[in-house]
């Protein structure tokens, strides 16, 4: 591409793709794509960003292309790749001037700049640092501004790479330019400081700029240069530079107007100082071992004294916070139970961590977290009376509640409780008695103290496990605080609920779960909305380990009902997925008790979904809800069809947008449908119709899909299979060529209950699988669990269809070009060889019947493997015969006779429909119907009575003595 003619061709196709017309846009980025492979395209595009006379959106959309180019084109190996020569020119003009007057255009060429000495700095490019250094010092504010933004990004990215040469590479770079980038850094912030004393907000503003800047370099720099960074003066003399530098910007913010430019880069100047502590504590624990003293006490000051009243702001504070709790937590400092496993420096750390915190300043701390942070603030509390619900959301979990003080507070007192809880236990327990009794309605100050000192103890509720009896405080204490109904006394109630809710898992007594069942119904009752929802937020009382059914049961109707017209009344999405979940909880726990109270909620549901449209999430919950409702209602769920089925369609058809959020609780309501059907409706068959673009997906939700399709065929085998068994067949013969071992093992499982429940059509419909397992088993399939499940087949086909199994036996020696019966005594040979590989007893018993079913027979094949028939038989009857102590005889335990309902425990879920179609399969299953003793003693007599006694006699003298005493003792009584 010749730069003089192309340019003014490639400017005006950049003009076009900056238009909103799509008829213009759509051909220039269809043509500018083109170009992104021809030589010369990316110096046409410098030449076009560079030049300041031109369309910022032009320039703005060269530069895109151009840092889109390098990702694509920049390395060597890349296909259609910048050339060499190319690139040199590039490189040279990237940093010719650093004078661009765009800020968001500077900020994109210095990035791109950076990604280009990812690859080529600095072996291919060693002039890039030098003249960013250079660049940096000249007197041009834009210029040096440029320069040092470019060095920022350089520097960020050079940091970034993590392979050993590269990692030394950048620490040869630190040592080069460390002096220049520290005094550097000095030099910008001794400026802004006389410029703020002199008032000189404008050129103050810049000067912070630039402070800034060098300060992110020397964060990079400083952290990810040196290997043992306390080895170095200048690396340890700019970290303790940082206290005094804060507080010296802690108090310049004190004249600066809220309001200002100058204001916000100052703010975001002093997070920076303290994300250069904590990012060199993350790395460099040992080297930091210097400044432990220094930042806690710094730290602590600010936070929890005086010293910081009227400078700190909220995100510092989140940040000093930071600071205590990773030299608290940190497992560099905490020495081994024996010591002298510990290091030195383990040992050093440790020393002066436990000569900081002394009685005093652990005892401030708790205080200060306890009666100063943990209080509710005017505008919690104003939130709280103007919409709770979504005070509530915020409280538990919320998105801004991540990022804000409140969280971060409660984690500093865990980590502190956790570390000191033997000096800090006695004074949290003399904060909570000093609260006993009634507290004045009108004390605003008293009921916030309290819900603090609460919060702390819910917070410790495991490490004062042995100190607070709980049942007693609860019957003694907190349940009458429940019952208070004073509008003021709300934040107790909300406390109190939210306690019992984090101690209930810890201690408490399983006969008091009755009063709290009815405190729970009381507040229900009342509509004390945040108290309720703080409650199920937080902790659900039918969600755990204790729970008792015959407790809960006299309170299911009013709870079930109440939280259902909860539901009706919450607005937010968050709100009435916990609501959901709640309910799903108490269906799932109390399972078939719940069917007299579920109407009113069966006839919501629908409207939900609707209302839910553009809130996945929220359609989840639902879809969990149903899923626990139908595990309830069992067979009567069928009542549910009508919009059961179209949601089921909907969450499990992979072309429709929502599959994504719902396609996992999809496929568990569409299992657990069937599971619960009483019968194969066409609408609950045509929804198969999505299961073939699931299984091309091949994801994690195949095994589901696997359980599905095995569902179908315990339902209505002949119904299903006659639509679905071909594209079924074709499906499962495209996922053999690429599928894990669990995968093969799930597929053929699906063919191994196809032939059980259909034996006669099944082995016809997935005859096109069936030639690979043969194959399988005269190969001797390396994989044991493989090769027992593809004998489960054969087994199948041998013992209940074998007219089709002699066409197989046929189709393999053609095949393979050998003779019938040798394929088949290699069969059987490998048969006996890999009996082992089986370890269910069903299949064990299968394979016996199954090789025995060939007898008796004159085949001499057959008769040369009567030894090994017989090995199988005798290991058969070893593993399903049981002595009757009584009568001194063996009988089969695998023999079904009759059909018994399954009776399920109170421990036990009841059975579902499927339960029941198995137990009826099983009535029709050789296995569970033909005992293997009478079947052995009928073959052997048959093969007796086809060879005469002395031809059988010698038959029998193949096998081992010992094996044939076993017989005979397992067929006494024959």
């Amino acid at each position: 591409m010749d730069l003089n003619s192309a340019s003014t061709v490639v400017l005006q196709v950049l003009t076009q793709a900056t238009s909103q017309d799509t008829a213009v846009l759509k051909p220039a980025e269809e043509q500018l794509k083109q170009w992104e492979t021809q030589p010369g395209f990316y110096s046409v595009l410098l030449n076009i960003f560079t030049n300041h006379s031109l369309d910022v959106n032009v320039r703005w959309l060269a530069v895109l292309y151009f840092k889109n180019g390098i990702d694509r084109y920049w390395r060597r190996v890349a296909p259609h790749a910048i050339s060499e020569e190319e690139k040199s020119t590039l490189r040279a003009g990237l940093i010719t001037n650093f004078n661009e007057p765009v800020n968001q255009i500077a900020t994109q060429i210095s990035v791109l700049i950076a990604k280009v000495a990812r690859v080529d700095c600095p072996r291919q490019w060693p002039e890039l640092i030098p003249t960013l250094v250079e660049s940096v010092k000249v007197q041009d504010d834009l210029q040096q501004h440029r320069a040092l933004l470019t060095l920022y990004h350089v520097t960020k990215t050079l940091a970034s790479k993590r392979l050993a040469a590269d990692r030394k590479l950048f620490y040869d770079l630190t040592s080069s330019i460390y002096s220049f980038a520290c005094s550097l850094w000095n030099h910008h912030t001794d400026t802004f400081l006389q410029q703020i004393c002199t008032g000189d907000e404008a050129a103050a503003a810049n000067s912070l700029e630039r402070t800034l800047l060098s300060l992110k370099v020397l964060r990079k720099l400083t952290v990810n240069g040196f290997v043992e960074p306390h080895w170095n003066a200048e690396v340890m003399g700019f970290l303790h530079a940082i206290f005094e530098r804060l507080k010296q910007f802690l108090q310049c913010s004190r004249s600066v107007r809220a309001e200002s430019i100058c204001r916000d880069r100052l703010e975001k100047t002093i997070i920076l100082f303290t994300k250069v502590l904590l990012d060199f504590l993350d790395q460099h624990p040992f080297s930091f071992t210097a400044l432990i003293q220094r930042s806690l006490e710094f730290s602590v000051s600010y936070v929890f004294t005086e010293a910081g009243e009227g400078v700190v702001f909220e995100q510092f504070i989140v940040q000093c916070m930071n600071i205590i709790k990773m030299i608290v937590k940190n497992y560099a400092y905490k020495p081994s139970k024996n010591i002298e496993d510990s290091s030195p420096e383990t040992l050093e750390a440790h020393k002066i961590k436990t000569a900081f915190f002394t009685y005093p300043t652990l005892m401030e701390i708790c205080r200060r977290l306890v009666t100063h942070y943990f209080l509710l603030t005017k505008e919690e509390l104003t939130m709280w009376e103007e919409d709770p619900e979504s005070f509530t959301v915020e409280e538990t979990g919320g998105d801004s509640w991540k990022y804000s003080l409140r969280p971060c507070t409660e984690v500093l007192f865990i980590d502190i409780f956790h570390e000191y809880n033997q000096t800090l236990t006695p004074v949290l327990l003399e904060m909570v008695h000093s609260l006993q009794g009634p507290t004045n309605m009108e004390n605003t100050n008293a009921i916030l103290i309290k819900d603090a000192v609460y919060n702390a103890v819910g917070l410790a509720a495991y490490e004062l496990f042995d100190s607070v009896d709980f049942d007693q405080w609860f019957k003694n204490q907190l349940l009458a605080e429940l019952q208070v109904s004073h509008d003021s006394y709300k934040p107790i109630r909300r406390r109190v609920i939210w306690l019992i809710g984090q101690w209930i898992s810890v201690k408490f007594k399983s006969d008091l779960r009755p009063v709290l069942y009815e405190a729970i119904r009381n507040l229900l009752q009342d509509r004390d909305l945040v108290s309720v929802l703080f409650f199920l937020n937080i902790y659900l009382p039918v969600d755990d380990f204790e729970f008792r059914t015959d407790q809960f049961l006299p309170y299911l109707e009013s709870m079930f009902t109440l939280l259902f017209q909860l539901l009706q009344e919450v607005t937010q999405c968050d709100t009435k997925m916990h609501v959901l979940h709640v309910l799903s909880c108490v269906i799932e726990r109390v399972n078939m008790q719940i069917r007299p109270y579920v109407g009113c909620l069966v006839q919501y549901l629908p409207l939900l979904w609707k209302q839910s449209e553009e809130h996945n999430m929220l359609r989840c919950a639902i879809l969990t809800t149903l899923i626990h409702l139908v595990q309830g209602l069992g067979a009567d769920s069928k009542n549910l069809y009508p919009f059961l089925l179209p949601v089921i369609q909907l969450s499990t058809d992979v072309s429709q947008p929502p599959h994504v959020y719902l396609l996992e609780d999809g496929l568990e309501l569409w299992l657990v449908t069937l599971e619960n059907s009483p019968c194969l409706t066409p609408e609950l068959l045509r929804i198969f119709q999505n299961m073939s673009a699931l299984l091309e997906l091949s994801s994690e939700n195949l095994k589901n899909c696997f359980k599905i399709i095995n569902a179908y065929i315990f339902l209505s085998s002949s119904e299903f299979l006659q639509m679905y068994a071909a594209d079924l067949c074709r499906s499962f013969c495209e996922l053999l060529k690429d599928i894990t071992t669990e995968g093969q093992v799930q597929v053929l499982k699906v063919v191994e209950n196809v032939l059980k429940v259909n034996p006669v059509l099944g082995p016809q419909m997935f005859q096109p699988l069936l030639p690979s397992v043969f194959r399988g088993i005269i190969d001797g399939e390396r994989y044991p669990v493989v090769m027992s499940t593809y004998l489960g087949i054969m087994g199948r086909v041998l013992l209940q269809n074998a007219r089709f199994f002699s066409l197989l036996l046929s189709q393999m020696a053609c095949e393979l070009g050998q003779e019938l019966d040798q394929i088949l005594g290699n069969m059987i040979e490998m048969w006996v060889d890999r009996m082992d590989n089986i370890t269910q007893p069903e299949r064990r018993k299968l394979s016996a019947l199954a090789l025995l079913s060939l007898l008796p027979s004159l085949n001499s094949v057959i008769q040369d493997k009567f030894c090994g028939i017989i090995n199988i038989s005798v290991e058969g009857l070893h593993d399903v015969m049981t002595e009757d102590a009584e009568m001194g005889t063996y009988k089969d335990c695998m023999l079904m006779s009759h059909f018994e309902e399954p009776k399920a425990t109170e421990d036990e879920e009841p059975p579902t429909e499927q339960d029941k179609r198995k137990k009826m399969l099983a009535l029709k299953d050789p296995v569970h119907t033909v005992s293997l003793q009478q079947f052995i003693y009928e073959k052997l007599k048959a093969q007796q009575e086809l060879l005469g006694e002395q031809g059988f006699h010698a038959l029998m003298e193949t096998v081992d003595t010992e094996i044939v005493a076993q017989l005979q003792e397992f067929l006494q009584g024959f």
